[in-house]
């Protein structure tokens, strides 16, 4: 109960109307001590009337004592025309312990008299004052034991105490079973809800579906729908990826076989005389082996890590070279020129194929890009030091990143920078490059060409 929101909810609201009605009855028993004191002296004022009508009528002592006694007073004085007179008195009056004058009083006063009279257990004798009933003299005073006083009082806080739990207990349950049915039941709701998705959250059929009133609790619902959304179709892609990497894995085992029999059957043509082989070939073994290279890459990508980097000792300016004259050969007869500014001897320690794999990736990018478009571009490739250690760049002219290539960038499968790619290019390049220590930026895109900034830092200098 204690542990469960309605039962909380229940407690809470029992506790606040209890405390609402302690708040109303500290000023109603003042209000009831006020009227019972105003009660005394109207009564007092009509017991002394037949004494006032006939002032030479003569009462006996016992129906003097009845009369105070149905007053509930022990003595009255009236004032009337400057003059007071003492009306009705009993034989024995003891000490006065107080006088309180109901003529003109605050409601703070009339408060602390009474919760000091309720604090008071002891019988004491009290003088009051007030006006009398329509206006029958100028002041009537009387005299009363407190204790009857205080009984009543007691009698009717205790009245007040029974009804404030019984109107608490009856608006509590009736928040309770409203709050089991506004609240409690749609969030019981939502959360059989969340337990049937995770039972399977490859099934979308399982998605919750808003259905409450309330505007919070449809705001969770609505959240929730959408991270169920998201997390069932990360499950499905992943999934799919898997599927796709292991066949990914199947054909690149076959294929890296035959590219390695191409390859031993390419070793043969560089015995030839023809120039034109002789030329060729050199071209030819170096691409079978980088195809070689990324069949077995591909392999590890399947196994969801690249092979650490080879550091060795490397002149940049031929590496970028085959690189230029490799993407030459697949540009044709269309108008777009790769140029490569890059400083002779520029040695650096790095992985030579997994850096041209990078660069290829890059300039294989911006050459599709720029033959989308069916015009005129231009490809460059430079390289230098700046203050972090080596900075190389690959800048085209081409009509720059779509938007979701921009928000999903070096992310496999969701990053293709063009319509019909797989984004591999860029999340391989990406993970090579950090492999390196270094990272890859996208340094500008826009309708005038995309740059990108590839950096190694100093620690990778020779």
């Amino acid at each position: 109960m204690l542990n469960s929101l309605s039962g909380r909810l229940l407690i809470l609201t029992v506790i606040f109307v209890m405390l609402a009605e302690v708040m109303i009855f500290v000023p109603s028993i003042a209000r009831f001590r006020e009227d019972y004191l105003l009660a005394r002296i109207e009564r007092a004022q009509i017991a002394s009337l037949a004494l006032l009508a006939d002032e030479s009528m003569m009462i006996d002592d016992a129906l003097e004592r009845e009369l105070l006694d149905n007053a509930g007073v022990l003595n009255v004085a009236l004032r009337r025309d400057a003059v007071s007179q003492l009306v009705l008195s009993a034989d024995h009056i003891p000490p006065i312990s107080g006088q309180y004058d109901l003529r003109d009083v605050s409601s703070w006063t009339l408060i602390r008299d009474a919760m000091l009279r309720l604090a008071e257990p002891e019988e004491q004798v009290i003088r009051v004052f007030g006006n009398p009933v329509m206006d029958a003299g100028i002041l009537i005073d009387i005299t009363l034991p407190t204790a009857p006083m205080r009984a009543a009082m007691i009698d009717y806080g205790l009245r007040i105490l029974v009804l404030s739990a019984v109107i608490s207990v009856i608006t509590a349950a009736l928040l309770f079973f409203a709050a089991r049915r506004v609240i409690v039941m749609p969030i019981r709701g939502v959360i059989d809800s969340m337990r049937s998705y995770a039972e399977a959250p490859d099934d979308a059929t399982r998605i919750i579906e808003p259905s409450a009133g309330i505007t919070e609790l449809r705001d969770a619902q609505v959240t929730l729908r959408e991270l169920q959304k998201q997390l069932t179709a990360s499950l499905k892609q992943r999934e799919r990826l898997a599927q796709l990497g292991a066949a990914v894995a199947k054909i690149s085992h076959d294929l890296r076989n035959i590219l390695t029999v191409a390859t031993l059957m390419a070793d043969r043509l560089e015995g030839s005389e023809d120039p034109a082989v002789q030329r060729t070939t050199p071209k030819l073994i170096s691409s079978l082996s980088r195809a070689v290279n990324l069949c077995e890459g591909t392999l590890a990508f399947g196994r969801a890590e690249e092979p650490p980097p080879m550091l060795t000792r490397f002149d940049l300016a031929p590496l970028i070279e085959d690189v230029v004259d490799q993407e030459r050969l697949a540009i044709g007869d269309a108008e777009v020129t790769i140029e490569a500014d890059c400083i002779k001897g520029l040695i650096l320690r790095a992985d030579p194929e997994q850096l041209y794999r990078v660069l290829g990736n890059l300039v294989r990018n911006a050459r599709q890009a720029i033959l989308a478009t069916g015009q005129a571009g231009r490809i460059s490739l430079s390289a230098g030091e700046d203050g972090e250690g080596w900075l190389i760049r690959v800048a085209d002219t081409g009509p720059g990143l779509p938007k979701k290539a921009l928000d999903h960038l070096f992310q496999p499968f969701q990053g293709g920078a063009r319509k019909g790619g797989s984004g591999l290019g860029l999340a391989i390049a990406a993970e090579l490059v950090r492999g390196h220590g270094g990272r890859l930026d996208l340094a500008h895109t826009g309708p005038d060409g995309t740059v990108f900034e590839i950096h190694l830092p100093s620690g990778q200098k020779v």
